[in-house]
């Protein structure tokens, strides 16, 4: 098991690296009381899950978790499990001002004072950052640049960044995908559809496919394009996005953007290495 803690002062991003971890595949549980962090482990075990790396944030909304964070953490590791703890944190003043942003309530703000609630908690949760792996200060970091950061913190546990990515073919005369995040249209290609012995076939189809394929202005096209997604899926993945949709589209959604993202999704599995093909229109 990978189990990775979260913990740290309120208003430090610690939801915002969850949502990282979470988008990676890490089973994520937010404000797990501590005690029951052994029972919960064995359960998993005992229950065959097949999950392996998990997530959880543990701080003092939990009004036992310095009581017994020591105890607890102690017993997983004679018994072999290891803990990665990554404590977040931030200046005063950018807490102050993300508290008054939110309007949320700080736990140990007594009478509306979220300053002398910050600083308690920081004292309070001294030992706790003493034993962290890595202390993550978040006062100049966006939600972006923060989910960045603790993925990359996290590689040496065979964490797997990899963002999801979807080519999907469709047909503009039924709507654009709503999750579409990159839109390419192939209507500028000869249609099968005007020739006979093709209108009834999909781009599934071998005459279809070469009809599409072994063309001038799609092999330039196609050139072009790739070359642009080779540029920009790196990106996007540094950018901490967890799922990319390529839709390719043409009339009906039948012959030429079945064909060309069947292309593309097979540029896209050989080089970056994890995509998934889907048809929206192909039935007739």
């Amino acid at each position: 098991m990978k189990i990775v803690i979260l913990t740290g002062l309120s208003g430090s991003g610690k939801s915002t690296a969850l949502a990282a971890l979470e988008d990676a595949g890490f089973f994520c549980v937010d404000n797990l009381p501590v005690a029951l962090l052994p029972k919960f482990l064995e359960l998993t075990v005992q229950t065959g899950s097949e999950a392996a790396r998990f997530a959880f944030v543990m701080d003092l909304r939990e009004k036992g978790f310095l009581d017994r964070y020591k105890e607890v953490f102690a017993n997983l590791g004679q018994k072999g499990t290891a803990l990665e703890i990554l404590f977040l944190e931030a200046s005063e003043d950018v807490l102050l001002q993300r508290y008054q942003e939110t309007r949320r309530q700080h736990p140990l703000a007594r009478g509306g004072d979220v300053l002398a609630g910050i600083r308690l908690e920081k004292e309070r949760l001294a030992d706790v950052r003493a034993i962290a792996r890595r202390v993550i200060d978040t006062s100049r970091t966006n939600p972006h640049e923060l989910k960045k950061i603790v993925r990359n913190h996290l590689e040496h546990l065979a964490f797997s960044p990899r963002m999801q990515v979807s080519v999907l073919s469709f047909g503009f005369k039924y709507g654009l995908p709503r999750n579409a995040d990159l839109v390419m249209d192939v209507r500028f290609l000869a249609n099968p559809f005007f020739v006979p012995e093709l209108s009834p076939l999909s781009g599934l189809d071998e005459p279809v496919r070469a009809f599409v394929m072994e063309r001038g202005d799609t092999a330039v096209f196609l050139g072009k394009f790739l070359d642009l997604l080779d540029y920009l899926l790196p990106r996007y993945e540094a950018e901490g996005k967890a799922y990319l949709t390529i839709a390719v589209g043409c009339t009906g959604g039948r012959h030429r953007s079945v064909a060309v993202a069947g292309a593309v999704h097979q540029h896209v599995l050989a080089v970056y290495g994890n995509a998934i093909l889907s048809h929206r229109d192909l039935a007739p």
